[in-house]
């Protein structure tokens, strides 16, 4: 693909906890390279194996708030007390290059950006089920059960900002997702729609697990 004379295309792809999102962008920039991904800033630690640079760069909630001051932000947004912000240079010199630029952002912020920025492109990520969600957030295990619960009890208001994304993809095999989802972006396909029947399904499977794991607390 040539990018000689082409501003590149702003695709946001967020969605819930443990769908693989980070995985998928990583599989996205590393098959294909008409894409620059759009590392993010972030308050919170790193986890196991992530790196500075490459997965976020970590900083203190002091350094974060002074480029806030400093208007070096694309936008940016508080999500379970940890601070999370798009820079901005990054992004307006890999557009001018013809590149693509993803970012993987949390739905606070996707809705920050669109609606700054009404051409980006918004795909939302999601498992087959509720079920599923918990079963990988377990199976990382990066975090405790409390964090967990956290997480599902989230995921219930996410849900609700689904019907403001362009299309919404499911995780369950990697390599078909990132292939149909390469094709949604270069517009070799329409991605699946909203599903409302969907989203009603998925939050009553979360508020049924939320249900049950504090049940299991008291």
């Amino acid at each position: 693909m040539s990018n000689q004379n082409r501003k590149g295309r702003l695709v946001i792809i967020s969605g819930f906890s443990g769908v693989g999102k980070g995985t998928l962008v990583k599989q996205l920039t590393g098959q294909f390279d008409h894409y620059a991904l759009s590392v993010s800033m972030t308050t919170r630690a790193p986890r196991d194996k992530e790196v500075h640079g490459v997965d976020y760069y970590y900083v203190t909630k002091e350094e974060f708030e002074k480029t806030i001051e400093k208007g070096g932000f694309y936008e940016y947004a508080n999500y379970e007390g940890c601070y999370y912000g798009t820079p901005r240079a990054f992004i307006d010199e890999s557009r001018a290059e013809g590149k693509d630029v993803i970012l993987e952002i949390e739905v606070q912020g996707a809705m920050q950006f669109k609606k700054k920025f009404p051409e980006t492109f918004l795909i939302f990520v999601a498992t087959k089920s509720a079920a599923e969600m918990e079963r990988r957030l377990t199976g990382r295990g990066t975090e405790d059960f409390d964090k967990i619960t956290g997480r599902l009890k989230a995921a219930i208001g996410e849900a609700e900002q689904m019907p403001h994304y362009d299309c919404v993809v499911i995780n369950d095999d990697l390599q078909t997702c990132v292939d149909q989802t390469n094709r949604i972006i270069l517009g070799e396909e329409t991605g699946p729609a909203y599903d409302p029947v969907f989203k009603e399904q998925f939050v009553e499977g979360l508020k049924e697990i939320v249900a049950r794991r504090t049940a299991e607390r008291i």
